[in-house]
């Protein structure tokens, strides 16, 4: 019997099975790559002969891999703040507003979402090369908005929809402009939501590779260019120490996202 008191049948045993199977198939390469990270192998092996932190030494110690998180960050924060200021606003006028077209603008922006993003890439290298802005980190952060905007408008239209419309009605009634209501009371309501539509956006930023792997230049790379160089030219647990980072960096994301999430529902 089930906690619900309902029979538990071969059918759900077989569901149960099957999940736990697609769970394990899923987690397994990143449980292989933290162990590996800890190995004192002076190559890739699994299960390490041993284990060491020389090679999470070896990832802060390099200045080349500092930089590269420092540009990471940069670009990250940079394209939060830009996607955020565009989403927001987008946000409200998709939920709010009511003009023609609605639906196909709303399509048009959920586009990048839906483009494979080497085309996206190469449509931005082609733009920027003619500004003659690559290989800046402020073209690698507009770069990255362009598919994080989609996400932010995502996450804040649903916030916005869940929004109790007449505590805003109330305030206008007692005379406060739209602006003000704006102001005073949708957006601190909302803003468990914006923050989590940005935390996604700076790390919808922090992971991608096919951007910045365009726009990038020799001196500026971004974290995910240089695990991307650095397998090329040579292959150590040096990549999955780098490689632990990145997993425990968006799991710290996505942890402080859900947070905010938590405290919206209370």
């Amino acid at each position: 019997m089930g906690g619900d008191g309902q029979r538990v049948g071969p059918g759900s045993i077989a569901v149960f099975a099957w999940a736990g199977f697609v769970l394990v198939f899923l987690i397994a390469p990143i449980v292989i790559i933290l162990i590996v990270s800890f190995s004192a192998a002076d190559y890739l092996s699994f299960p390490p002969p041993a284990l060491s932190l020389r090679w999470y030494a070896r990832f802060v110690g390099v200045p080349g891999w500092r930089r590269a998180i420092w540009v990471s960050v940069q670009v990250a924060s940079l394209t939060m703040l830009f996607a955020t200021t565009l989403g927001l606003p987008a946000a409200l006028a998709l939920v709010r507003g009511r003009f023609p077209g609605k639906g196909a603008v709303y399509a048009f922006l959920l586009s990048p979402a839906i483009v494979p993003t080497i085309i996206t890439a190469m449509g931005l290298y082609f733009f920027f090369a003619r500004l003659k802005a690559t290989g800046s980190l402020l073209a690698m952060a507009l770069g990255h908005t362009v598919l994080a905007l989609p996400v932010v408008i995502i996450i804040v239209a649903a916030t916005l929809q869940g929004f109790d419309l007449r505590l805003e009605q109330a305030a206008l009634s007692l005379g406060a402009s739209r602006v003000t209501a704006l102001r005073r009371i949708t957006l601190p309501l909302v803003a468990p939501g914006v923050l989590s539509a940005a935390l996604f956006a700076f790390l919808t930023s922090f992971d991608e590779l096919l951007i910045p792997l365009f726009l990038s230049g020799v001196e500026i790379q971004t974290l995910t260019v240089r695990i991307w160089n650095s397998l090329q030219l040579e292959v150590d647990p040096t990549i999955a120490a780098v490689s632990s980072f990145l997993v425990g960096f968006t799991a710290a994301v996505l942890g402080a996202s859900a947070a905010l999430r938590r405290r919206q529902a209370t």
